[in-house]
């Protein structure tokens, strides 16, 4: 029988972690994250961080022929290093689609039920009765910028919700989620919408995709959402839409840079609510990513091409 030796960096997997049907058939070698790996040390496969470590180069030198990422987002991972030599690099794209799209949903169910400013405190008369302008997803339409695996799970919950949901997606075509509308342009997905949610990954496509000129194809008093990244948001351009109103409210889990300096205007800008990269979080996390490192185990033992291949060209 044919053993599958991988390498791996600290915190990410251990042996025990093995499904039963694996055991036997794969070794998992932890290697440390710096430093000199052993002399003679060889494997199939690495098994690593999404920014990579300090040895990299070195795990890779032992014929590796296979990366698999822990993460979803490549903006931090140097694939002309991981894919060079015809190396297939695999990430752990859709690991993050539950917990994250549960945090979108809340974020957005926030802004229409005004929470927690709708929450009554001892002594205020208007606890009893408002108003407090509060509104409904039901009938509102929902602009998604990405209908990858995060955007579908978004679409789902959305949609459950009774709103309107239209996407702009990379491939075009059809939606993979019967019900969402797909539309060929930026400003066509903008149009109308009450909730904007920015799903797409940060490459030299997306980066800086929202400006000011898409700031000004929003609708009036829009509700901004972006868990994907950072730099796909001109900043200075969403301070201005902020202040003139375009944007009433933006609901940011990501930042550039992160962590945000404190002093930074979006820190103390009364219609931004922010957190810390933390959309991703949930008890599942760790065992979400290794099954799907564990499927393409099995994939790569039957000779079957794996799922969630990077194409290192396109950085995604």
């Amino acid at each position: 029988m044919t053993t599958l030796r991988v390498l791996l960096h600290p915190g990410l997997l251990d042996s025990t972690e093995l499904p039963p049907d694996l055991a036997g058939r794969v070794e998992l070698v932890e290697i440390p994250g710096e430093g000199p790996l052993p002399d003679g040390l060889t494997a199939e496969a690495l098994f690593t961080y999404n920014a990579g470590a300090a040895n990299l180069a070195d795990a890779l030198s032992r014929d590796v022929r296979w990366v698999h990422l822990y993460g979803t987002g490549l903006d931090r991972a140097d694939l002309p290093t991981l894919t060079a030599g015809g190396r297939t690099v695999t990430n752990s794209s859709g690991a993050g689609a539950v917990p994250i799209s549960e945090w979108v949903l809340a974020v957005m169910l926030a802004e229409a039920k005004q929470l927690p400013e709708s929450w009554g405190e001892p002594g205020d008369g208007r606890a009893w009765g408002g108003p407090y302008g509060l509104r409904g997803l039901h009938g509102k339409r929902l602009g998604l910028i990405g209908l990858g695996g995060i955007g579908q799970a978004v679409a789902v919950r959305a949609l459950a919700f009774g709103m309107e949901v239209r996407a702009l997606r990379r491939t075009g075509g059809p939606s993979p989620v019967p019900g969402v509308e797909v539309v060929g342009s930026l400003e066509q997905v903008l149009d109308g919408a009450d909730h904007v949610v920015v799903t797409a990954p940060l490459t030299p496509a997306t980066r800086g995709l929202l400006d000011a000129r898409a700031f000004g194809a929003m609708k009036p008093g829009v509700h901004l959402v972006n868990i994907a990244r950072g730099a796909i948001v001109d900043q200075e351009a969403l301070r201005a839409a902020l202040d003139d109103g375009t944007v009433a409210r933006a609901s940011l889990d990501v930042v550039h840079p992160e962590p945000l300096p404190s002093g930074h205007w979006l820190w103390s800008h009364p219609s931004v609510r922010l957190s810390a990269h933390v959309s991703w979080e949930w008890e599942q996390a760790r065992t979400t990513a290794a099954e799907i490192f564990f499927a393409n185990l099995r994939r790569r033992l039957a000779g079957e091409p794996l799922r969630h291949v990077i194409d290192g060209a396109e950085g995604y």
